[in-house]
Protein backbone atom coordinates (compact mmCIF):
# COMPACT_ATOMS: atom_id res chain seq x y z
CA UNK A 1 0.00 0.00 0.00
CA UNK A 2 1.38 3.74 -1.06
CA UNK A 3 1.25 6.44 1.50
CA UNK A 4 -1.04 8.42 -1.01
CA UNK A 5 -3.71 5.39 -0.75
CA UNK A 6 -3.12 5.07 3.10
CA UNK A 7 -5.72 6.40 5.21
CA UNK A 8 -6.04 6.18 9.03
CA UNK A 9 -9.62 6.11 9.24
CA UNK A 10 -11.99 3.17 7.02
CA UNK A 11 -13.03 4.09 3.63
CA UNK A 12 -14.99 6.54 1.99
CA UNK A 13 -18.38 4.31 1.66
CA UNK A 14 -17.74 2.85 5.34
CA UNK A 15 -17.38 6.38 7.23
CA UNK A 16 -20.25 7.81 4.69
CA UNK A 17 -22.70 5.38 6.10
CA UNK A 18 -22.16 5.64 9.48
CA UNK A 19 -21.93 9.36 8.88
CA UNK A 20 -25.31 9.35 7.19
CA UNK A 21 -26.77 6.56 10.26
CA UNK A 22 -25.96 8.78 12.88
CA UNK A 23 -27.43 12.32 11.24
CA UNK A 24 -30.48 10.10 10.60
CA UNK A 25 -30.70 8.86 14.13
CA UNK A 26 -30.14 12.39 15.86
CA UNK A 27 -31.91 14.66 13.36
CA UNK A 28 -33.83 13.72 10.39
CA UNK A 29 -35.87 11.11 11.96
CA UNK A 30 -36.58 13.54 14.43
CA UNK A 31 -37.53 15.96 12.61
CA UNK A 32 -39.17 14.02 9.87
CA UNK A 33 -41.46 13.55 12.77
CA UNK A 34 -42.34 16.75 13.25
CA UNK A 35 -43.46 16.98 10.07
CA UNK A 36 -45.19 13.36 10.16
CA UNK A 37 -47.11 14.67 13.37
CA UNK A 38 -48.22 18.01 11.57
CA UNK A 39 -49.54 15.87 8.64
CA UNK A 40 -52.45 15.32 10.80
CA UNK A 41 -53.89 18.98 10.65
CA UNK A 42 -55.92 19.56 7.11
CA UNK A 43 -54.01 22.62 5.37
CA UNK A 44 -56.96 25.20 6.99
CA UNK A 45 -56.47 23.55 10.09
CA UNK A 46 -52.69 23.96 9.75
CA UNK A 47 -52.86 27.79 8.44
CA UNK A 48 -55.53 28.91 11.13
CA UNK A 49 -52.62 27.69 13.66
CA UNK A 50 -49.92 29.53 12.54
CA UNK A 51 -50.97 32.72 11.32
CA UNK A 52 -53.11 32.91 14.79
CA UNK A 53 -52.55 36.77 16.35
CA UNK A 54 -50.59 35.58 18.86
CA UNK A 55 -48.25 32.89 16.55
CA UNK A 56 -47.70 36.16 14.37
CA UNK A 57 -46.54 38.12 17.43
CA UNK A 58 -44.27 35.40 18.59
CA UNK A 59 -42.62 35.30 15.49
CA UNK A 60 -41.97 39.05 15.09
CA UNK A 61 -40.32 38.60 18.48
CA UNK A 62 -38.81 35.63 17.89
CA UNK A 63 -36.52 36.24 14.70
CA UNK A 64 -36.80 40.01 15.15
CA UNK A 65 -34.80 39.74 18.70
CA UNK A 66 -32.57 36.72 17.54
CA UNK A 67 -31.73 39.28 14.46
CA UNK A 68 -30.89 42.03 16.12
CA UNK A 69 -28.90 40.36 19.00
CA UNK A 70 -26.85 38.19 16.22
CA UNK A 71 -26.15 41.69 14.45
CA UNK A 72 -25.15 43.14 18.40
CA UNK A 73 -22.82 40.46 18.91
CA UNK A 74 -21.19 40.53 15.37
CA UNK A 75 -19.97 44.34 16.63
CA UNK A 76 -19.07 43.49 20.20
CA UNK A 77 -17.47 40.29 19.28
CA UNK A 78 -15.45 42.02 17.04
CA UNK A 79 -13.89 43.99 19.84
CA UNK A 80 -13.80 41.46 22.54
CA UNK A 81 -11.82 38.65 20.27
CA UNK A 82 -9.43 42.11 19.12
CA UNK A 83 -8.58 42.72 22.66
CA UNK A 84 -7.86 39.16 23.35
CA UNK A 85 -5.93 39.11 20.70
CA UNK A 86 -3.56 42.48 20.07
CA UNK A 87 -3.56 43.52 23.34
CA UNK A 88 -2.03 41.84 27.37
CA UNK A 89 -3.17 42.88 30.19
CA UNK A 90 -3.55 41.89 33.91
CA UNK A 91 -6.50 39.25 33.91
CA UNK A 92 -6.29 38.30 30.46
CA UNK A 93 -6.87 34.62 31.12
CA UNK A 94 -9.75 35.49 33.81
CA UNK A 95 -11.29 37.75 30.78
CA UNK A 96 -10.77 34.67 28.45
CA UNK A 97 -12.42 32.04 30.41
CA UNK A 98 -15.78 34.27 31.07
CA UNK A 99 -16.20 34.88 27.35
CA UNK A 100 -17.16 30.79 27.71
CA UNK A 101 -19.64 31.25 30.83
CA UNK A 102 -22.88 31.56 29.06
CA UNK A 103 -21.62 28.17 27.14
CA UNK A 104 -21.25 26.02 30.81
CA UNK A 105 -24.06 28.52 32.66
CA UNK A 106 -27.74 26.48 32.59
CA UNK A 107 -29.76 28.62 30.91
CA UNK A 108 -32.12 28.83 33.85
CA UNK A 109 -29.79 30.58 36.07
CA UNK A 110 -28.74 32.89 33.58
CA UNK A 111 -32.22 34.18 33.32
CA UNK A 112 -32.78 34.25 36.76
CA UNK A 113 -29.55 36.25 37.18
CA UNK A 114 -30.57 38.80 34.36
CA UNK A 115 -33.88 39.39 35.92
CA UNK A 116 -32.76 39.77 39.05
CA UNK A 117 -29.84 42.46 37.84
CA UNK A 118 -32.47 44.27 35.46
CA UNK A 119 -35.62 43.99 37.54
CA UNK A 120 -36.42 47.21 38.63
CA UNK A 121 -35.11 46.75 42.11
CA UNK A 122 -31.78 45.03 40.94
CA UNK A 123 -28.40 46.28 40.26
CA UNK A 124 -28.47 47.63 37.15
CA UNK A 125 -32.63 48.33 37.11
CA UNK A 126 -32.71 50.77 39.48
CA UNK A 127 -29.76 52.55 37.68
CA UNK A 128 -31.92 52.67 34.54
CA UNK A 129 -35.75 52.91 36.09
CA UNK A 130 -34.99 56.84 36.85
CA UNK A 131 -34.24 57.37 33.56
CA UNK A 132 -37.53 55.89 32.28
CA UNK A 133 -36.11 52.35 30.87
CA UNK A 134 -37.66 49.09 31.59
CA UNK A 135 -35.63 46.30 30.74
CA UNK A 136 -37.12 43.33 32.94
CA UNK A 137 -40.25 41.43 31.19
CA UNK A 138 -40.18 43.97 28.15
CA UNK A 139 -38.93 42.91 24.65
CA UNK A 140 -35.89 44.96 25.67
CA UNK A 141 -35.00 42.26 27.86
CA UNK A 142 -35.53 39.49 25.52
CA UNK A 143 -33.44 41.17 23.35
CA UNK A 144 -30.27 41.07 26.18
CA UNK A 145 -30.84 37.94 26.91
CA UNK A 146 -30.46 36.51 23.70
CA UNK A 147 -27.32 38.98 23.46
CA UNK A 148 -26.31 37.18 26.92
CA UNK A 149 -26.24 33.83 25.21
CA UNK A 150 -24.81 34.46 21.60
CA UNK A 151 -21.90 36.29 22.34
CA UNK A 152 -19.50 33.70 22.52
CA UNK A 153 -19.94 32.38 19.30
CA UNK A 154 -18.90 35.32 17.21
CA UNK A 155 -15.56 35.60 19.80
CA UNK A 156 -14.96 31.96 19.10
CA UNK A 157 -15.21 32.03 15.46
CA UNK A 158 -12.77 35.19 15.00
CA UNK A 159 -10.56 34.98 17.73
CA UNK A 160 -8.39 32.41 15.51
CA UNK A 161 -8.54 34.61 12.64
CA UNK A 162 -7.51 37.53 13.92
CA UNK A 163 -4.10 35.26 16.08
CA UNK A 164 -3.46 33.90 12.40
CA UNK A 165 -3.65 37.68 10.78
CA UNK A 166 -0.16 38.47 10.07
CA UNK A 167 0.18 42.12 11.56
CA UNK A 168 2.35 43.50 9.07
CA UNK A 169 -0.50 43.61 6.74
CA UNK A 170 -1.67 46.53 8.50
CA UNK A 171 1.70 48.03 8.52
CA UNK A 172 1.99 47.77 4.77
CA UNK A 173 -1.07 49.49 4.65
CA UNK A 174 -0.08 52.01 6.90
CA UNK A 175 2.75 52.66 4.84
CA UNK A 176 0.93 52.88 1.91
CA UNK A 177 -1.04 55.47 3.44
CA UNK A 178 -4.08 54.09 4.39
CA UNK A 179 -6.06 55.62 7.82
CA UNK A 180 -7.04 53.25 10.86
CA UNK A 181 -10.45 52.89 9.30
CA UNK A 182 -9.43 51.81 5.62
CA UNK A 183 -7.16 49.51 6.76
CA UNK A 184 -9.56 47.53 9.32
CA UNK A 185 -12.48 48.12 6.62
CA UNK A 186 -10.48 46.89 3.63
CA UNK A 187 -7.72 44.70 4.84
CA UNK A 188 -8.80 43.22 8.20
CA UNK A 189 -12.86 42.81 7.45
CA UNK A 190 -12.29 40.77 4.60
CA UNK A 191 -10.39 38.30 6.02
CA UNK A 192 -13.05 38.00 9.16
CA UNK A 193 -15.91 38.00 6.76
CA UNK A 194 -16.38 34.49 6.29
CA UNK A 195 -15.70 33.88 10.34
CA UNK A 196 -18.04 36.81 11.13
CA UNK A 197 -20.88 34.73 8.83
CA UNK A 198 -20.62 31.71 10.60
CA UNK A 199 -20.35 33.35 13.94
CA UNK A 200 -23.77 35.01 13.16
CA UNK A 201 -25.45 32.12 11.96
CA UNK A 202 -24.62 30.14 15.08
CA UNK A 203 -25.44 33.11 17.83
CA UNK A 204 -28.69 33.49 15.46
CA UNK A 205 -29.44 29.62 15.42
CA UNK A 206 -28.92 29.64 19.37
CA UNK A 207 -30.90 32.60 19.70
CA UNK A 208 -34.00 31.44 17.94
CA UNK A 209 -34.20 28.00 19.96
CA UNK A 210 -33.11 29.77 23.31
CA UNK A 211 -36.16 29.39 26.33
CA UNK A 212 -34.57 28.94 29.70
CA UNK A 213 -32.64 32.24 29.78
CA UNK A 214 -35.64 34.38 28.33
CA UNK A 215 -38.66 32.98 29.84
CA UNK A 216 -38.17 34.16 32.96
CA UNK A 217 -36.57 37.97 31.99
CA UNK A 218 -39.34 37.81 29.13
CA UNK A 219 -42.55 37.59 31.66
CA UNK A 220 -44.07 35.91 28.82
CA UNK A 221 -47.62 38.26 28.39
CA UNK A 222 -48.80 37.11 24.86
CA UNK A 223 -49.00 39.48 22.34
CA UNK A 224 -45.69 41.31 23.68
CA UNK A 225 -43.24 39.24 25.50
CA UNK A 226 -43.85 35.88 24.75
CA UNK A 227 -41.28 33.77 21.90
CA UNK A 228 -42.28 31.19 20.07
CA UNK A 229 -40.51 28.60 21.93
CA UNK A 230 -42.70 29.06 24.79
CA UNK A 231 -45.87 29.15 22.75
CA UNK A 232 -45.17 25.87 21.53
CA UNK A 233 -44.39 24.51 24.83
CA UNK A 234 -47.74 26.17 26.12
CA UNK A 235 -49.68 24.31 23.87
CA UNK A 236 -47.76 20.69 24.82
CA UNK A 237 -48.89 21.79 27.99
CA UNK A 238 -52.52 21.42 26.74
CA UNK A 239 -51.89 18.71 24.91
CA UNK A 240 -52.01 20.08 21.89
CA UNK A 241 -49.45 18.06 19.73
CA UNK A 242 -50.40 19.01 16.66
CA UNK A 243 -50.54 22.29 17.31
CA UNK A 244 -47.37 22.44 18.67
CA UNK A 245 -45.83 20.74 15.96
CA UNK A 246 -47.47 23.53 14.01
CA UNK A 247 -45.40 25.86 14.91
CA UNK A 248 -42.65 23.97 15.06
CA UNK A 249 -42.74 23.58 11.35
CA UNK A 250 -42.46 27.05 10.99
CA UNK A 251 -39.67 27.55 13.09
CA UNK A 252 -37.54 24.79 11.30
CA UNK A 253 -38.32 25.80 7.87
CA UNK A 254 -37.74 29.70 8.59
CA UNK A 255 -34.62 28.78 10.41
CA UNK A 256 -33.44 26.51 7.42
CA UNK A 257 -34.13 29.37 5.17
CA UNK A 258 -32.38 31.92 6.92
CA UNK A 259 -28.88 29.25 8.04
CA UNK A 260 -29.04 28.10 4.27
CA UNK A 261 -28.65 32.05 2.80
CA UNK A 262 -26.09 32.67 5.33
CA UNK A 263 -24.22 29.90 4.42
CA UNK A 264 -24.90 30.73 0.86
CA UNK A 265 -23.34 34.11 1.07
CA UNK A 266 -20.42 32.15 2.79
CA UNK A 267 -19.75 30.34 0.31
CA UNK A 268 -19.83 33.26 -2.44
CA UNK A 269 -17.24 35.24 -0.44
CA UNK A 270 -14.81 32.24 0.36
CA UNK A 271 -14.99 31.73 -3.35
CA UNK A 272 -13.88 35.30 -4.08
CA UNK A 273 -11.60 35.03 -2.03
CA UNK A 274 -10.00 32.42 -3.30
CA UNK A 275 -10.21 33.85 -7.00
CA UNK A 276 -8.50 37.05 -5.33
Amino acid sequence: MTSKNFRVLPGFRLTLGYTLLYLSLIVLIPLAGVFIKTSALSWEQFWHIVTAPRALASYRLSFGASFLAALANVFFGILVAWVLVRYEFFGKKVVDALVDMPFALPTAVAGITLTALYAPQGWIGQLLAPLGIKVAFTQLGVFIALTFIGLPFIVRTVQPVLEDFNPEIEEAAASLGASRWQTFWRVILPMLYPALLTGFSLAFARALGEYGSVVFIAGNMPMKTEITPLLIITKLEQFDYAGATALAVVMLVGSFVILLTVNLLQWRSSRHQAQV
